[in-house]
């Protein structure tokens, strides 16, 4: 016995199939790809959606419904009460402050302020849309809600 015989695990290392090599080797003409067809030849390849011909899964059913995707506004949303954590009295609150201080991540959308929690500060916000109850809270407070229009 040799160094080079002895393995950690017998079958660790299992040689590769040399497929197509003559009809001797017992894996040559069709090279276990069947016969023809392009699935027998190199380079083949089926798009992930295709069903052979059939028509389409999806096609197969009639369209229903609406969608709102290519109208529909989206909005960056802040409540009420998450403003009044981080903000003193008397500052007015737009979207570029929300993104400095971190309650939105960008400026890409335009700002709506919901009336979740409670506001005792006077702020005034100024944003794209306000729901109506935070409308309440902010004017209750003896702040202002300016509308802006969306970009």
């Amino acid at each position: 016995m040799m160094i080079h015989d002895i393995t950690a695990k017998a079958g660790a290392n299992k040689k590769r199939k040399r497929v197509g090599r003559g009809e001797g080797s017992g894996i040559g003409g069709t090279s276990t790809r069947g016969h023809n067809g392009a699935k027998s030849r190199a380079g083949w390849t089926s798009r992930p959606s295709y069903e052979g011909g059939q028509t389409p899964f999806a096609r197969r059913f009639p369209k229903r419904g609406f969608k709102n995707t290519g109208f529909r506004t989206d909005y960056h949303v802040v409540n009420v009460s998450q403003v009044a954590e981080v903000v003193e009295a008397g500052t007015t609150v737009d979207l570029a402050l929300c993104v400095k201080l971190g309650l939105v991540k960008n400026s890409r959308l335009p700002l709506k302020v919901l009336g979740h929690g409670d506001i005792a500060k006077k702020l005034n916000f100024v944003a794209a849309k306000f729901s109506d109850s935070a409308k309440s809270k902010i004017e209750a407070a003896g702040g202002a809600a300016t509308l802006v229009a969306a970009k």
